[in-house]
């Protein structure tokens, strides 16, 4: 998924302010969803919610106003009740900016942990296998 920098997305210097990293890798994870037949309101309503429960962010390069950059989401791995996705922001050249790992738990309305639908899992075991990469 492609993104342009807005001037809100960054400080007074021009730079991406570190937490609108978060937006965008946020961004992706649900357009990775949609681009799958999945979204996550649907769901959210269905009772599977995806929070964010583990992060982990490596911050390489800076981007800048009015850049492009893209967001890259690829399955790491599938548990039970949890889903480790490695997310990669990259400038339209490749060059890393930012690489994240984040792990998601599968929660119902009462925020109690329960097992990923069948379909779900299957989406991310398979995209795992093939070595899909989808932004």
């Amino acid at each position: 998924m492609n993104i342009r920098v807005y001037y809100e997305d960054t400080d007074a210097a021009g730079v991406v302010y570190h937490a609108s990293y978060l937006k965008f890798l946020e961004r992706g994870r649900t357009e990775y969803f949609r681009q799958h037949g999945l979204g996550v309101g649907d769901l959210a309503a269905a009772g599977h919610i995806f929070p964010v429960v583990r992060m982990e962010i490596d911050f390489k390069a800076p981007a800048r106003h009015d850049e492009l950059v893209k967001v890259i989401t690829t399955p790491h791995a599938v548990t039970r009740s949890t889903v480790t996705l490695s997310q990669k922001i990259t400038r339209q050249d490749g060059s890393l900016l930012v690489d994240a790992i984040v792990t998601l738990a599968c929660v119902n309305h009462q925020l109690k942990a329960h097992r990923i639908p069948d379909n779900v899992k299957l989406l991310f075991v398979s995209c795992k296998e093939k070595g899909h990469i989808d932004s």
